[in-house]
């Protein structure tokens, strides 16, 4: 079992949930369809152990960032 850490937010009708540890990134109506959709793909992610590439997550955090954009 591998434990992993998810962000969930919401994009106009959808809910978009992604993986902090790799990048395999799901969506779906609800914030529980969203997730299960994610751990399904995540999954068929780790079927292939050539391609897994896990960067550790210790303790996320959300942070609002505010950056100035020059046009």
């Amino acid at each position: 079992m591998k434990k992993l850490h998810s962000v969930v937010w919401k994009e106009d009708k959808w809910y978009v949930a992604k993986a902090l540890e790799v990048e395999v990134t799901s969506q779906g109506k609800t914030q529980k369809q969203a997730l299960d959709n994610l751990k399904e793909a995540l999954e068929l992610y780790f079927e292939d152990p050539s391609k897994i590439e896990v960067t550790p997550v210790s303790k996320p955090k959300l942070q609002d960032l505010s950056i100035q954009v020059h046009a």
